[in-house]
């Protein structure tokens, strides 16, 4: 990989919209960013002149060369707004490559259409700190999403039309529809998945004409629990009408009328899958794995049962593949999957992040962002995408404001689409320092992890120079390595130079990483372990139902996976309005799902919902496109 290069932007005081200042820069053609890196032609499949997704043999080329350092970025409890996590991660990789001429790399998440038409806009970074062509960036990019929606739905499908086809035929004749004879031979044959579900029932015979009635019963029938079922369809929309709907209205399916729901596409298990997966077999056996529900004898169902397993791979043979884009000042970045942190595991892929950490060498950077607080995206970076990525973060760097601690410290709420009160944009030294307590709070929890962490002070022109003065000096009185003045939003990577310099130096010595909680205890001692030690909870209230899915997913032997907690981003509680870091507070797991595929357990915190709701007032009235030019106008 060719070393940094100096940054050709030209800075306007003050900084123009986010898509104003993406569409004054042209990119350059995402072939010469592939062969800066170091990427072979045929390593690179384009899509359009400026992205472009990198082939997984990329890896196994560069096995021997020795990874980069590896940086992951969090931050506080945010206000509804954000507070700059990914324009933070943005700039500190532009800084790490423009301004120390160091091989650098950014790793982010695909944005959900869900934020991009609702509250938050879209992902692609902001001022000076973006991803380009944003608008690429943030509308539908390389397809991934919709893959993963595709292949979720494809398996829904196949779970209703099953129990339609079990609960109207008999025996026979369902295991007679399941193995049809071939016209010409006369022969049955089992289908790949139907050999492994033989496996797994203790058959060991190959020729559907050697199976007992018996045996050829309990091969066809999966008699599935609708009670237990967990598998929503999805769809990448804010649509809080989805979130109840009734399926089984046509005229052939009224006796298998049900209630079901929709969650959105990026918390979907196989979203998490995409996420996790370390190469295409492992992918493969992941969304065979996948549990959706129970039998009624009470046995796991899994995807594999339904026999569609590999259909699912094909759908999503070109999403497991991540997709190179670049920053404003040239440095590469990779973007690729999109689960949220709040109601999934909320960070970008495993295999992005290995494939960046060889293509920088051992004195390069990678910058991955972490969603939402480190409570929860750090919290699952740390406990499950370490775990199965086998990677361990040189540093953490949790992002604030002042904007957020004066909310934290009592100050009037911030809404989405209304202007900031007074508090926020005039100095206020009394509600900030009593706002610093869930910043050194986020602190603490990363500190545990054994690993340097970092304060970036995300600055805005409302900021004074005392405020910034007094969270410096409470993050490094917390514990913090360091805390630094960011204002990469108005100046690109030299507004994080400090900090990219004191990164240099944190990662050149050793860290002694570890994770929060063994995997061979209890289910619950794991949820508690995250309750106590990083939400500053006393205790938690598990409801009768998740009491019974925890037993039963202890009992179906999958009680050694880590935890994916599902559970509000706007507090360290359960409950949004209460800012701060609150303690003595119970967390109430109301249900648990069992993501095996994925590879972790699923505890829904509270009234925590998949599927979001649009605002009064959503993004999507500033969108359009103009008829003359074809350019997109207002995205954020």
């Amino acid at each position: 990989m060719e070393g940094g290069r100096k940054s050709k932007l030209e800075f306007k005081t003050p900084v123009p919209s986010d898509i104003e200042v993406a569409q004054s820069v042209k990119p350059v053609p995402i072939v010469e960013i592939a062969r800066r890196l170091g990427i072979q032609e045929e390593e690179l499949d384009l899509y359009g002149r400026f992205k472009g997704k990198v082939n997984l043999n990329v890896l196994e080329r560069l096995k021997d060369q020795p990874n980069g350092k590896y940086v992951v970025v969090t931050g506080i409890t945010p206000t509804p707004l954000g507070e700059g996590k990914s324009t933070t991660t943005v700039g500190l990789a532009q800084s790490l490559g423009c301004e120390l001429g160091l091989n650098a790399f950014a790793c982010l998440r695909q944005p959900s259409q869900g934020p991009t038409f609702g509250i938050k806009g879209g992902a692609a970074g902001g001022g000076y700190s973006q991803v380009i062509p944003m608008e690429e960036f943030n509308l539908h990019l390389t397809g991934d999403i919709h893959a993963v929606t595709a292949a979720n739905n494809l398996l829904a499908a196949a779970i209703d039309a099953r129990t339609l086809h079990e609960g109207t035929q008999k025996d026979d004749a369902l295991f007679r529809r399941l193995c049809p004879r071939d016209v010409k031979t006369g022969k049955r044959t089992f289908a790949e998945p139907m050999l492994r579900r033989l496996k797994r029932l203790g058959i060991d015979k190959t020729n559907p004409d050697d199976l007992t009635e018996e045996e050829a019963a309990r091969f066809s029938r999966l008699d599935l629990d609708l009670a237990t079922l967990t598998w929503n369809r999805v769809i990448d929309t804010n649509d809080r009408f989805m979130r109840g709907v009734s399926v089984g209205q046509g005229k052939e399916e009224q006796k298998f009328e049900r209630k079901t729901g929709f969650d959105l596409t990026v918390a979907s298990e196989i979203m998490a899958i995409l996420a996790l997966t370390t190469d295409l077999a492992d992918m493969r056996e992941r969304l065979q794995r996948m549990v959706v529900g129970s039998s009624k004898a009470g046995d796991p169902i899994s995807a594999d049962d339904y026999g569609v397993a590999g259909a699912l791979a094909v759908l999503m043979k070109d999403a497991i593949t991540p997709t190179l884009m670049q920053t404003l000042e040239e440095t590469p970045v990779f973007v690729h999957a999109g689960p949220f942190a709040n109601i999934a595991h909320g960070n970008s892929s495993i295999l992005a992040d290995k494939i960046a950490l060889k293509l920088v060498g051992e004195n390069g950077f990678v910058v991955t962002e972490a969603g939402f607080g480190s409570d929860i995206g750090c919290e699952k970076f740390m406990n499950i995408k370490c775990r199965y990525s086998g990677l361990k973060p040189d540093a953490v760097v949790i992002v604030c404001t002042v904007r957020a601690i004066k909310m934290h410290g009592g100050g009037p709420s911030v809404v989405p689409g209304e202007p900031l009160k007074k508090e926020y944009i005039e100095e206020n030294l009394d509600l900030l320092e009593k706002g610093c307590c869930n910043m050194q709070k986020h602190i603490s929890n990363m500190v545990s992890y054994g690993v340097p962490v970092f304060v970036a002070v995300n600055t805005f022109s409302t900021d004074t120079p005392a405020e910034i003065a007094l969270l410096i000096r409470k993050a490094t009185e917390a514990g913090a390595a360091g805390a630094h003045e960011c204002t990469h939003w108005a100046h690109g990577g030299r507004g994080c130079a400090s900090l990219s310099h004191a990164l240099v130096e944190a990662c050149a010595k050793p860290s002694d990483f570890k994770f929060l909680y063994p995997l061979d205890i209890p289910l619950k001692d794991k949820i508690e372990a995250i309750v106590t030690k990083m939400y500053g909870g006393a205790k938690v209230e598990y409801s009768e139902l998740a009491e019974q899915k925890l037993a039963t997913y202890t009992r179906q032997g999958f009680g050694n996976l880590p935890i994916c907690m599902a559970k509000t981003h706007l507090s360290l509680s359960a409950d949004p309005s209460a800012k701060g870091a609150p303690t003595g507070f119970t967390i109430p797991i109301r249900d648990v799902r069992a993501s095996v595929g994925a590879g972790f357990i699923y505890p829904l915190v509270g009234t925590m919902a998949t599927m979001p709701g649009l605002p009064t007032r959503p993004v999507f009235y500033d969108i359009d496109l103009d008829p003359t030019t074809g350019q997109i106008n207002g995205l954020s």
